[in-house]
């Protein structure tokens, strides 16, 4: 099959683009045809990009890519729920070869059947931003109607669907974006936009009951200074894993993949309650484009990679 992948240790910039052997469904799994998977950037600098579970070394090659839509093509033993041909979209282990690929193995308690309304490039973008958002606001801050939520990044792959999910509860929502994105954050329904390239917003908004951190650093450190008394803050942002500062680790949350959560997302999003935009979708070859850093301006979304063309 073809693939996009490491041969050692390094950046995106390292991804060669060849022949690997198609993988198998273990029990439990199946085996999907890949139609197209997103780009988490952060991706190559979280530990389980070059480790094992079992804190060992992984071994090259590395396909990197965790998220995807598809079809399945073969099914292992005990993998109910699924039929050879259903359309999925969800995650895989985060510890093994990724979707960047023409083939993907991955658990039957990480997908759900496709969002019938979307196609492949916008349902693959969807599966590690979406229960990013929902476990974030649903399970870690546990936000309340009529709250006050500041979302930095709003207008990125998680932020979307983070103003979205907050609206939708009742929030009073608050987007930190470049200028550019307000139109666009307004239109998922954002109650007030700071622009951070000319607002500093611990100088714009105070008494806020959540802080929504994708950018972590000193956008992070900032944060604490707006949270009202019992305040919390969320961050997943890949600087603030692993941090020895107590509030920061307190603050941390790592998606876990929740096949049950991403079928009541497809439920939504064909309902129309959730919508979702993508960067642009590139083709499997053109995989370094793929990965670069987004020019300055409005970045929505994630970018794709088509493995198959519509």
């Amino acid at each position: 099959m073809k693939a996009a992948y490491l041969d050692r240790k390094a950046g995106a910039e390292a991804l060669i683009v060849g022949d690997l052997a198609k993988p198998s469904p273990k029990v439990g799994e199946v085996l999907v045809r890949v139609h197209a998977a997103a780009i988490t950037p952060s991706e190559l600098e979280w530990y389980p990009s070059f480790h094992l579970a079992s804190g060992a070394a992984r071994p090259f090659p590395i396909v990197p890519g965790h998220e995807f839509s598809g079809v399945i093509e073969a099914l292992g033993a005990d993998a109910a729920g699924f039929q050879l041909g259903d359309e999925v979209y969800g995650l895989n282990d985060w510890f093994a070869n990724g979707a960047h690929a023409e083939y993907v193995v991955a658990p039957v308690a990480m997908l759900a059947h496709k969002p019938a309304e979307l196609d492949h490039a916008h349902a693959a973008a969807v599966p590690i931003s979406v229960l990013t958002a929902w476990q974030a606001l649903f399970e870690k801050a546990r936000l309340l109607h009529g709250e006050r939520i500041l979302i930095h990044g709003a207008a990125g792959g998680v932020g979307q669907f983070a103003v979205q999910m907050a609206k939708g509860l009742g929030a009073h929502v608050i987007a930190s974006v470049s200028g550019a994105c307000r139109e666009f954050v307004q239109s998922l329904g954002a109650d007030e936009v700071i622009d951070y390239h000319t607002t500093r917003f611990e100088e714009a908004v105070s008494d806020i009951d959540v802080v929504f951190d994708a950018v972590g650093g000193e956008t992070l450190e900032r944060s604490w200074r707006v949270l009202r008394q019992g305040g919390r803050i969320v961050t997943f942002a890949a600087s603030s894993a692993g941090s020895a500062e107590p509030r920061v680790h307190d603050a941390f949350l790592l998606v876990r993949a929740d096949g049950t959560q991403l079928a009541e997302i497809a439920r939504r999003l064909d309902a129309g309650e959730l919508r979702v935009r993508i960067a642009g979708a590139i083709p499997l070859d053109q995989v370094h484009q793929a990965w670069r850093p987004t020019p300055s301006g409005c970045r929505l979304g994630k970018t794709v990679l088509q493995i198959i063309q519509p």
